[in-house]
């Protein structure tokens, strides 16, 4: 897609962090923009900052752990805007545990918002996009953590790792209907997803809290340091368009990362090298 001005994007996770870098960037690009987000109070900041783009961004609420709630936002979607032509699959959270503590409510939560969540937009706009025959372009917010499992034991590197590989067999059979796909796999980047227990829904149960000395504990204030010491968003928004114009799959973030990758690579290789020696 090298031309966005006057196309349509859907953005979950909008209303802070890389889902509005995202907004305003496809904003400034010249498309119209539908900021789809949980939290109601930071949807409307959101809409407020970009207000001087006028009926051209709006907002919804959305829970994309619910289905019926994102097929609403697309039905909202296509009253403001017509056919639609980028979904960015971009919400996410995260929950700590590890070893140590394994919750099932976490587990179901993250992997309902971060896996499913992603299923979901695929599953309800791309009917629509196949169906309008503009072409089109889907964008999964994955991680490095979908990537290296640095972080251990953890829902968000088990739903990171399936985003990418949802993506890259979405991408696989997409590509001949001329609808792209983008896979954004980040370091750490300056967002609030280490607060992302705010919108944690009744029905998975309080948000666990940890004894201060604990590993898991330890690890989280670790990863919330690097957060914001991390990447501005509008950086990632900015990869993201040149992606979408020039129909990459995949969107790294942090060149510093080829190390980790290259040993987790080594090791594949190795075993599958050891394999074939045994054969």
């Amino acid at each position: 897609m090298r031309e966005l001005s006057g196309k349509a994007a859907f953005v979950t996770g909008g209303a802070s962090g890389i889902g509005l870098a995202l907004g305003r960037a496809f904003a400034q690009a010249g498309m119209k923009v539908m900021l789809a987000d949980i939290e109601g109070d930071a949807l409307a900041a959101a809409l407020e900052s970009l207000r001087d783009f006028g009926p051209n961004v709006r907002g919804v609420a959305c829970d994309v752990a619910d289905p019926a709630s994102v097929a609403h936002a697309a039905t909202v979607s296509y009253r403001a805007f017509g056919n639609v032509h980028v979904v960015c699959n971009n919400a996410g959270v995260a929950a700590g545990g590890g070893i140590d503590f394994i919750s099932l409510d976490s587990w179901r939560w993250v992997l309902d918002v971060n896996l499913m969540g992603v299923l979901h937009g695929i599953r309800s706009f791309l009917p629509h996009i196949r169906a309008h025959g503009e072409g089109g372009h889907f964008v999964n917010t994955a991680s490095m953590a979908g990537m290296n499992a640095g972080l251990g034991f953890s829902a968000y590197v088990a739903s990171k790792f399936a985003v990418v590989g949802m993506s890259e067999g979405l991408a696989q059979q997409l590509a001949p209907l001329g609808i792209g796909v983008t896979v954004i796999c980040p370091d750490y980047v300056r967002t609030r997803i280490g607060a992302s227990g705010r919108n944690r829904p009744e029905r998975y149960g309080p948000t666990p809290t940890f004894d201060p000395a604990s590993p898991t504990a330890m690890l989280l204030a670790r990863i919330t340091q690097n957060i914001e010491a991390g990447l501005d968003p509008s950086a990632v928004a900015a990869q993201v368009l040149k992606a979408i114009r020039e129909d990459k799959l995949y969107v790294f973030t942090h060149p510093g990362v080829r190390g980790e990758l290259e040993e987790r690579f080594a090791a594949i290789m190795t075993a599958i090298d050891e394999a074939a020696a045994a054969d």
